[in-house]
């Protein structure tokens, strides 16, 4: 078991691991996740990396920082715990909302950056319908939170997969019914103004990869491919769900390797 640290951050709790010796790799958690999704992952990459896994605001022991967590608050989060590990250029890996941290990060702190790889994440803002039903889903949390992140979750799977992976399914369940209440609609009330920061795909300099879902029933796999064309993104397709980093846990693996070789 990994032991987390704490570093205070604007008068809150910020937890993080650091694992490792070599290149910092930074591992950034999805929605209703916390930095516990990388526990399968960490041991392997760490074996010749530096590895960094962080809880974001409001998500497993971190704090909330007020109503509203934007994508760029977030992002200063990371970026506090990176400076106080003397950490200045890292690759990122951003599992869907981690990936909209990550992108907030790279527009403000370029050189910060040696590899920006989104899984099942998206460099595009919110749809108006999509906003919609980001106000549905707070106002559902408002009702009855439990319900919701029951649903959410096991939703997040290829329908044939919620049977195979129904352990995984339980264990993000627990931990995400363990949020509060504040960090659960903070973060959805920031993904629902984060800004389009598809520009970056095309006008970065550094090392950039794409996880895709083709089963996602969050994003459009026709949207993500459209956002990648000419960009010199590298695209990985998985056939499966949300949650590749579970659902195609060794792909996966191999890919993000690869990747920071």
């Amino acid at each position: 078991m990994q032991s987390k640290m704490v570093l205070e951050h604007k008068g809150i709790p910020v937890f993080y691991t650091d694992t490792g010796k070599g290149k910092a790799i930074v591992l950034l958690h999805g929605f209703l996740e916390n930095s516990s999704i990388w526990k399968n992952i960490t041991p392997r990459l760490s074996e010749k990396n530096r590895v960094v896994t962080i809880d974001l605001l409001g998500h497993g022991e971190t704090g909330c920082l007020g109503y509203v967590h934007t994508m760029e608050l977030m992002a200063e989060a990371v970026k506090a715990v990176l400076k106080h590990l003397k950490i200045r250029r890292s690759t990122f890996v951003g599992h869907s909302m981690g990936g909209y941290v990550a992108l907030a990060l790279a527009e403000k702190e370029p050189d910060a950056i040696r590899g920006l790889c989104l899984a099942n994440s998206t460099a595009k803002a919110d749809s108006e319908e999509r906003k919609i039903n980001r106000d549905r889903a707070i106002a559902t949390i408002k009702e009855n939170h439990k319900t919701f992140i029951r649903m959410a979750i096991a939703n997040l799977f290829r329908p044939k997969n919620r049977i195979t992976f129904s352990k995984e399914i339980e264990a993000l369940k627990n931990e995400a019914l363990k949020m509060p209440l504040q960090g659960i609609i903070a973060a959805l009330e920031g993904m629902k103004i984060r800004e389009d920061r598809e520009i970056l795909w095309h006008f970065s300099p550094y090392k950039k990869m794409m996880i895709i879902g083709k089963r996602d029933p969050v994003l459009n796999y026709d949207e993500l491919i459209a956002q990648t064309k000419n960009s010199g993104v590298e695209v990985v397709e998985f056939p499966d769900g949300h949650m590749s980093f579970i659902e195609n846990e060794e792909e996966f693996l191999q890919k993000i390797m690869h990747f920071i070789e």
